[in-house]
């Protein structure tokens, strides 16, 4: 059972490839990259602690489609071809609310890693 607030609201926007959700007149518009590379499936996380896969090149990825999953969660289906994930009320209330923390160290990761959002590498080195 969820312990996170259901959402009063939930829109997909897709042309600016973003999921609006309420909860209790607060708005938060998460971006179809962001849900992409935060997604709760096994092929993001990874199999075990520490065994996630850093996801790159999603800058542009947006949504095809919101598929209710029982009265629990939302499968989030991507143009990339991505649908693994479940995204549970608890995981969607958890990066609603924690957005930021979790979107600057995703672009920390990215720098560290010499990778893009837009899918490149980046040269990293001293001038």
């Amino acid at each position: 059972m969820s312990k996170a607030p259901l959402p009063s609201e939930i829109k997909l926007h897709k042309k600016s490839r973003t999921l609006e959700l309420t909860y209790a007149n607060k708005h938060f518009e998460l971006t179809a990259e962001y849900l992409r590379v935060h997604s709760p499936s096994a092929e993001v996380r990874g199999h075990g602690i520490g065994n996630g896969v850093l996801q790159t090149g999603k800058k542009l990825v947006g949504i095809k489609e919101l598929i209710p999953a029982g009265n629990y969660a939302l499968k989030i289906v991507f143009d990339d071809g991505h649908d693994s994930g479940i995204y549970t009320w608890d995981c969607l209330h958890d990066l609603s609310h924690n957005h930021d923390h979790y979107w600057n160290t995703y672009l920390a990761e990215l720098a560290e890693a010499g990778e893009s959002r837009d899918g490149g590498l980046i040269a990293v080195g001293k001038a």
